[in-house]
C-alpha cells in the first residue's frame, strides 16, 4: 500500500499503521472493512470475495455487482481478484460532516441464484482539517473604566475533524493587560474569553494588538491563529448586561414567520442615554443567522424570518449584543442557543431495484423477486419506517439489514390459475400522525411444460362399413 499526505514521516507512519484494516462478519452476509480518508487510488481495502464466501471464478458469471448508498466511485472491486479498493479520493468531512460515525454502506448483488450481502465500510478520521477561525481579525472595544477582571467573549476556531483531531485549546500571546480564559462547558460549545488582568489607561496605551492561537490534538497538531485588536475607549464606564451568558431555547420546525423565539432583556447601570440600550446581531453572526431570524433592537425579541428546517439546520448559535447610547457606546454580550424540534414532515421513500421477472411457476419457496429499500428524511420515531405487503399469499416480506427488504416466494404458484399478481408496498413512519407511501409491483408468472395434453372426452365410437377398398 502507498499512500501520499501532507505531513512528516511520522505523520504516514501513523497513517500506515490506521491502514492495518480490520475485518469480521457479523450475522448472515454482513462483513465490515475501514479505511482512513484521503487514503490513495488503488488502496487496499479487503478482500471482499473471499470474505463473502464467493469464488473469484463465479464473480463475472454470477454478474457480482456492488451498489453504495453513498457516491458510487468511492469503492470499486476488482473482479480478477476479489479485492475492494479505493477507486476516487474519500473525503470523510464531506461525507458524513461532523456526525462521529461514518460509513460507506455497499448493497453486493450476485445472480444465478440472486443472493444480497451488506458491507460496511467505516471511513477513519485523519487530521486534515487546521483550525480554523471566521475572520483573521476581531475587534474589542474596552472602556478604559473598565475593573480587572472584566470578561469579554471571543470567536472560537472551528475544525472540520473530529474526535482528538477537533478538540482545541487556545493560547494568547503575552500582555501584561490580558490573559485567556476557556471555559470548557463541552466541545460543541466552548466560551473564550479574554480577561482584563489590571487597568487600562487609554492615555497610554490607545490599543493592544494580540494574536490567539487554537492548536488540535491531533498527531502531527495543526493550528489557527487570529488577531485581536483592542481599542480602548474614554468615559462611558458600564456596559449592558444579561441576566445570563447563555439562553437555550427549543421551537418546533416550520414554526410560523414571526413566531418568537426569546424576549432578551439587558440591564445597565449607568443613567440617561448610556442606560438606553439597542439590541442587535454580533458582527460575526453568519449571514445565515440574520437570514433565518430578526431581532426588534428595541424590545430584544427574536423572531423567526423564514421557515426552519430540521433537516437542514437543527440548531444555531446567535451572539446578541446589547449596547448603550453612551458616547463612546459600550457593549454586553450573550448567547443564544436555538435547538430546533423536529416534526413529521416528511414521507417515507421506497426502492425497488433488482426486479426478477417474470416468476417461472414452479420456483421455490424462497426465491428472491425484487429488493426493496425504505427511507425517511426525519429523525427518531419520525423516521422510524415499517413496511408491510398486500396481498400477503403467495409473497412476503422479509427484512435483511436496517431499512432493507427482500421480496421473497412464500408459496405454490400455478400459472394456468393466476397469471399475474398486483402487490402493494406500504411503508409507514412512526410519526404522530404517521405518514405513508405505496409502490405498486406487478409479477407475472412464466408458464413451464407441466400440463400433459387432453382430448376433450376419453372414448369414440366409429362405424365403418364393410368391403371397403384399402
Amino acid at each position: 500500500m502507498v499512500f501520499s499526505w501532507r505531513g512528516g514521516p511520522g505523520s504516514r507512519c501513523l497513517l500506515l499503521s490506521l491502514l492495518l484494516l480490520a475485518v469480521w462478519k457479523v450475522g448472515s452476509g454482513q462483513v465490515h472493512y475501514s479505511v482512513p480518508e484521503e487514503a490513495k487510488h488503488g488502496t487496499f481495502v479487503g478482500r471482499i470475495a473471499q470474505d463473502l464466501g464467493l469464488q473469484l471464478a463465479e464473480l463475472v458469471p454470477r454478474l457480482f455487482r456492488v451498489a453504495s448508498t453513498a457516491r458510487g466511485d468511492l469503492l470499486e472491486v476488482n473482479l480478477q481478484n476479489g479485492i475492494l479498493f479505493v477507486n476516487s479520493r474519500i473525503d470523510r468531512e464531506e461525507l458524513c460532516g461532523r456526525s462521529l460515525e461514518c460509513s460507506i454502506h455497499l448493497e453486493v448483488i450476485v445472480d444465478r441464484p440472486l443472493q444480497v450481502f451488506h458491507v460496511e465500510v467505516e471511513v477513519k478520521d485523519i487530521n486534515d482539517n487546521p483550525p480554523m477561525f471566521l475572520v483573521k481579525e476581531q475587534k474589542l472595544f474596552v472602556s478604559e473604566s473598565r475593573m480587572p477582571d472584566s470578561r469579554f467573549p471571543l470567536e472560537g476556531a472551528s475544525d472540520a475533524d473530529i474526535g482528538a483531531n477537533s478538540v482545541l485549546t487556545y493560547r494568547l500571546s503575552y500582555s501584561d493587560y490580558f490573559m485567556l480564559d476557556v471555559n470548557s462547558k463541552n466541545e460543541e460549545n466552548k466560551q473564550v474569553e479574554l480577561v482584563l488582568r489590571k487597568p487600562l489607561d487609554r492615555e497610554e496605551a490607545p490599543e493592544h494588538n494580540l494574536f490567539l492561537t487554537a492548536t488540535d490534538e491531533g498527531k502531527p497538531e495543526l493550528t489557527g491563529t487570529v488577531q485581536l485588536l483592542v481599542t480602548v475607549l474614554d468615559v462611558n464606564d458600564n456596559a449592558p448586561s444579561f441576566e445570563q451568558s447563555e439562553y437555550e431555547v427549543r421551537i418546533f420546525e416550520n414554526s410560523d414567520n414571526g413566531t418568537t423565539v426569546i424576549r432578551l432583556n439587558a440591564s445597565d447601570r449607568d443613567e440617561g442615554a448610556n442606560a438606553e440600550i439597542s439590541y442587535s446581531f454580533n458582527s460575526l453572526v453568519p449571514p445565515m443567522v440574520i437570514d433565518q431570524f430578526s431581532i426588534d433592537s428595541n424590545t430584544g425579541e427574536i423572531t423567526i424570518r423564514k421557515n426552519l428546517d430540521f433537516e437542514k439546520v437543527n440548531s444555531y448559535k446567535i451572539r446578541i449584543d446589547a449596547t448603550d447610547r453612551g458616547h463612546p457606546p459600550m457593549a454586553g454580550h450573550c448567547t443564544v442557543l436555538v435547538k430546533i424540534l423536529d416534526i413529521n414532515d416528511n414521507v417515507p421513500q421506497i426502492a425497488l431495484t433488482s426486479l426478477s421477472l417474470p416468476v417461472r411457476e414452479d420456483a421455490k419457496f424462497g426465491t428472491v423477486i425484487a429488493l426493496i429499500s425504505v427511507s425517511d428524511l426525519d429523525s427518531g420515531v419520525n423516521g422510524q419506517v415499517t413496511c408491510s405487503l398486500t396481498p400477503h399469499v403467495p409473497f412476503k416480506l422479509v427484512s435483511t439489514f436496517k431499512n432493507y427488504y427482500s421480496l421473497m416466494l412464500d408459496s405454490t404458484l400455478d400459472r394456468e390459475s393466476v397469471s399475474a399478481y398486483s402487490l402493494v408496498v406500504t411503508a409507514q413512519d412512526g410519526g404522530s400522525p404517521s405518514l405513508s407511501v405505496t409502490a405498486s409491483v406487478s409479477v407475472e408468472v412464466a408458464d413451464v411444460n407441466d400440463n400433459a395434453p387432453a382430448f376433450p372426452q376419453p372414448e369414440y365410437t366409429v362405424f365403418v362399413k364393410e368391403n371397403n377398398p384399402p
